[in-house]
Order: structure tokens, then sequence, then C-alpha cells
């Protein structure tokens, strides 16, 4: 392994692998919620099942890296009076995921505002199960869409340095293993705090819609003249990251309230 003498390729995989990380947040969210759903035991398993075949997918993209460029090009053409659109196989996918991420979160958070108590749910599960391969499955689909921009990340980091395809799949490999320890604890937090819960499934909802206009932009859509530009990952990060730091203040604030009540 010649290739990890040199210092720009631990630069690239130390980079590389942080990135995989920081866009993993997104799909620790949703694996947290869909998991809830089945019972304690059966949570871990789903996650690193779920996550394993993610891993799984997301290496064979890396080799097959040609044909997602490929995926590029023009499918067919949108010319309407209001809107003018050339979809592409990239933009349907993202389209597919950010819809689904919109239905998954919207109707979760419907569920929790009619107020649909652990009885309920839990006769409710009596007639309807939620099985383990359903979740794995909502797992999977999800982390598909989300492979999609971590490819590229990948690809576009690692161009021009030898040994890339090597570099990308270790970042991977690592990415994905640090998810599956750190994937349960997150979830049983998100879980415990329905405030947090609450947060997290409005960042879906922001996700949703990101990869929806992400989707409108790779296919240099024009909705009444006017052309739709991408939204920067570093604004709706910026926005999780300050709601959770007011979350957390909030959190402490209540903490300090028991402690002088009790």
């Amino acid at each position: 392994m010649d290739i990890f003498l040199q210092a720009d390729a631990w630069v690239a995989l130390l980079t590389l692998t942080f990135l995989e990380i920081i866009l993993g947040i997104d799909n620790i969210i949703f694996i947290s919620i869909s998991a809830s759903k089945l019972p304690k035991n059966q949570i871990k398993k789903a996650t690193n099942i779920g996550l394993f075949f993610a891993m799984i997918f997301r290496i064979l993209l890396l080799f097959g890296i040609s044909y997602l460029i490929a995926m590029k090009s023009s499918l067919f053409m949108i010319d309407l009076s209001w809107i003018k659109a050339s979809v592409t196989g990239q933009s349907l996918i993202l389209l597919a995921g950010g819809i689904f991420l919109l239905y998954k979160s919207t109707h979760e958070i419907h569920q929790k505002v009619e107020g649909i108590n652990e009885d309920e749910s839990e006769s409710k599960n009596k007639n309807k199960k939620i099985s383990l391969s359903g979740v794995i499955f909502q797992i999977v689909l999800i982390d598909i869409v989300f492979s999609f921009d971590s490819v590229l990340t990948a690809v576009g980091m690692t161009s021009g340095i030898d040994g890339a395809l090597i570099i990308m799949v270790t970042a991977v490999i690592i990415s994905i293993l640090i998810m599956m320890i750190f994937a349960v604890p997150v979830g049983k937090f998100v879980n415990k705090h329905p405030t947090i819960q609450m947060l997290a499934l409005s960042f879906l909802i922001l996700i949703g819609f990101m990869l929806v206009t992400e989707s409108a932009h790779l296919s240099n859509a024009e909705i009444f003249g006017q052309h739709v530009g991408a939204i920067p990952k570093g604004y709706l990060y910026f926005a999780i990251a300050f709601s959770l730091g007011v979350e957390a203040l909030n959190m402490k604030v209540r903490k300090s309230k028991k402690q002088e009540v009790s």
C-alpha cells in the first residue's frame, strides 16, 4: 500500500472521512426515527444491517463511477409555458428522495401533534406490525439518495490523486463504521427527548426540500422564467447547529428548574 506513504493521500483520507461523517448526520437522524418503531432488541440490528448494505452500495457506486457521471446527461426535456427543465438521472433520484423525506417527516409530525399515545400506537401495531425488513429497506433506500451526494463529493476531492479509488473506499468504510457506533446512542437520545425529536423531523423536512431544489437545479429548471438555484449546504448545517444550540440551552434551563423545585 505505497499510496499511504504519501502525505497527500493521508490528508485526502482524513478530510474525506470527516466530510462523509458530516454528510451522514442526516442519515443518522433518519435512521434513529425509523428504527425507533421497532422493539428495543431489534433497533441495533436494523441499524447495523441497514448501514452495512448502505456501505456496500456506496462502494459499488464508487466502482461504477463512470456510470454515475453519465447520469448527468439529459434523459428528457420539459418545455411548458411556466416550467422548462432538462431532466437527468441524478435529478430524478434526488427528487424521489426529497419527496420521500417530506412525506415521511410530515407523517411522523402529524402522528405526534395529533397526540397518538402509547396505548393507541401499541394497539395499532398489533394489527399492523412494523417489520425489521421494512425498516432496513427504508434505511437503505434513503442512504441510496444520500450516497450520490457523498460519492460525487469524494470524486471531486480525490481527483488527480494517485490511488483515488482506494482512498475513497477506505473513507467510506471508516465513516460507516463510525456511524454504526454512534447511530444507536444518538437514536436513544433523540427518542428520549420529544423536543429534539420534533427538531430532527423538522430538519428532515428542510433536507427533503433541499433535495427537491437541488434536483431542479441539476435539471437547469426555470419556473416562470426564474432559474432554480441550489441551496448552499452551509446554510442548512448552520440552521441545524443553531437550533440544536438553542435547544441545548433550553434543556439546561429546564434541568436547573427541576433541581430548584426538588
